[in-house]
């Protein structure tokens, strides 16, 4: 009786996770697609306060402080709105790991170990001391790491205690974001992770659910919808790739671009320097660097792999609907859809933020009906103990 009851606060808990970081991926995109990256120039405060400043005496004091970066309000407001959400799922993560691990108490003191690691690595770079930090930091993501490895059950619990090692790096990578001035592959990295904590905690909240298959008989399925992770994991990292360095118009806007680009089915582009993942410190890239060249290249082939998983994932929900997960395969073919859509409407219509942010966010649906149909194939979980 007592496991069941938990079993329920784990199954609640991990779906309010999961709907939180959800929206924390939509807001995360809504202020990066405002250009709202940088609107704090420091980190974790924004303009060295905790909130941010509103009164005249204040924005004067930031003013003052960062001289290069001046003030705009409607801009800081975001972002810092975004770190403390973001610190609020933290929250809700260490909460629910904590309840996954607390039987294991060599687990449960690492998952508390990684929480104070992680403060204390922050309370340091607040005062400077980078270096010391930076190890508790990389202290604060290996522990629960090991602590999901050793873990005896596989599926939900060990991808709870997995999804806090993500979340503290994440905060690394909104660190590194403004640290770094826009940095294309931190940016796309800290893409990347969002949609990750989803992932994990909406597969954790489907299997304490209960979700599952009575036998293995839909094996070969998992492995098809594997491949369809891992080519959507590679194309959401291509959209991150074109808004970090800014490409997502390098085709134009308007009827001339799309389906070709700039009028033309295979433009001149310099695929090279379009997927140059590295250039140095110091560079600001808000706005981006890279010349028009570059930027279509960028553009081409994100539509490229759009191409391929769109063949890829609508061939899969059609396997799925005939192999009896009729509404799997509906829901993975209406977001799929829908993805598409949204995609050729930010070219068609020059890049409108409540569109460019809802193509995020379906990209985050459809991530879950992969990742929701993977629980799907495996087998039911029985126990609390056995949980898959």
């Amino acid at each position: 009786m007592k496991s069941l009851h938990v079993r329920k606060i784990l199954r609640w808990l991990s779906l309010l996770a999961a709907v939180f970081a959800f929206g924390l991926v939509m807001f995360g995109a809504f202020v990066r697609l405002s250009n709202a990256g940088l609107s704090c120039p420091d980190w974790p405060t924004c303009y060295g306060q905790a909130t941010w400043p509103q009164h005249a005496q204040a924005v004067a004091k930031a003013d003052a402080a960062f001289p290069d970066r001046p003030y705009e309000a409607h801009k800081a407001w975001r972002e810092q709105v975004h770190r403390m959400l973001a610190g609020t799922l933290g929250v809700l993560v260490l909460g629910l790991a904590l309840g996954v691990a607390w039987r294991d108490r060599r687990i449960r003191m690492q998952v508390i170990a990684a929480a104070v690691c992680a403060a204390l690595g922050v309370t340091l770079y607040m005062r400077g001391e980078y270096a010391v930090s930076s190890m508790l930091s990389a202290l604060a993501i290996l522990l629960p790491m090991l602590g999901a490895w050793r873990l005896h059950a596989d599926g939900a619990r060990r991808v709870v205690v997995l999804a806090l090692a993500v979340i503290i790096f994440q905060a690394m990578l909104g660190m590194w974001t403004v640290t770094l001035l826009l940095k294309p592959i931190v940016v796309t990295g800290h893409l990347l992770g969002g949609m990750t904590t989803f992932a994990l905690l909406g597969y954790a909240a489907v299997r304490f659910a209960g979700v599952g298959a009575a036998d293995d008989g839909l094996a070969e399925l998992r492995k098809l919808v594997v491949i369809g992770i891992v080519l959507l994991a590679c194309q959401i990292a291509l959209g991150g790739w074109t808004s970090s360095n800014y490409a997502a118009l390098a085709c134009g806007f308007g009827d001339a671009a799309f389906p070709q680009c700039l009028g033309q089915w295979w433009p001149p582009a310099d695929y090279h320097q379009g997927f140059v993942l590295w250039r140095g410190i110091g560079v600001d890239f808000e706005g981006g660097i890279l010349d028009q060249d570059a930027r279509t290249a960028i553009q081409m082939v994100h539509r490229i792999g759009a191409l391929v998983v769109f063949c890829y994932l609508g061939w899969l929900s059609h396997r799925l609907a005939r192999r009896g997960l009729r509404w799997c395969g509906i829901a993975m073919g209406v977001a799929l859809v829908c993805q598409v859509l949204l995609g050729i409407s930010n070219v068609h219509f020059g890049l409108p933020l409540p569109v460019a942010t809802a193509h995020n966010g379906m990209a985050a649906l459809l991530l879950f009906t992969l990742v929701a149909t993977l629980a799907r194939t495996q087998r039911r979980p029985t126990a609390f103990g056995a949980m898959a």
